[in-house]
């Protein structure tokens, strides 16, 4: 059977999902990267965050185009709203360190960090690299409770949707496990 699938799908006759992102309920991939904040780099640790609360960690596909421009400006106007709830905010592109060192003080207001992925390594973890862009990753976001489950996934080439589900689940998983904001 396996066979014959494969073989309807090489010729095209059925559609067969060009990615597997990873979906609400599983478990989220620890990862460090090189990241900056306010133009400053350090090492974000994924594990480091998760001890402080939820951790929005959303994936774009190149800094400073249009869409990744207004998805940055709205994460940057939530951070204090997500603050409120211990969350952190951490972006991640194929970018350069470079590039993202400008990004994160002109488009991220210095709010929250954003992290260079340029070998893909945290958006192959994450099942998010492009197929039709080789080294970009699709516009894709991620709640992430501090046990490392996945509250969240949600792809949509609409960057406000992401930062307005991002605070909602938060919100939620926070009212659910009696964290009121501050």
């Amino acid at each position: 059977m396996k066979r014959i699938l494969a073989s309807l799908a090489l010729a095209g006759l059925i559609a067969v999902p060009a990615h597997a992102a990873l979906t609400t309920g599983a478990t989220a991939p620890d990862f460090t990267a090189t990241a900056s904040l306010g133009g400053e780099q350090f090492e974000f640790s994924l594990a480091d965050a998760l001890a402080k609360g939820p951790v929005v960690l959303y994936f774009y596909p190149a800094a400073f185009t249009p869409g990744c421009t207004i998805e940055a400006n709205e994460f940057a106007n939530a951070t204090d709203e997500l603050a409120q709830y211990n969350a952190t905010v951490i972006g991640v592109s194929g970018d350069d360190i470079e590039t993202l060192d400008r990004f994160s003080l002109s488009e991220c207001r210095s709010k929250f960090a954003v992290a260079a992925d340029p070998q893909t390594a945290v958006m192959d973890l994450y099942e998010v690299e492009n197929p039709e862009r080789e080294g970009r990753a699709m516009r894709i976001s991620f709640v992430i409770a501090p046990d490392g489950t996945i509250l969240s996934a949600h792809e949509d080439r609409d960057p406000v949707a992401h930062v307005t589900l991002a605070k909602e689940t938060v919100a939620s998983w926070a009212a659910a496990n009696g964290h009121a904001g501050h």
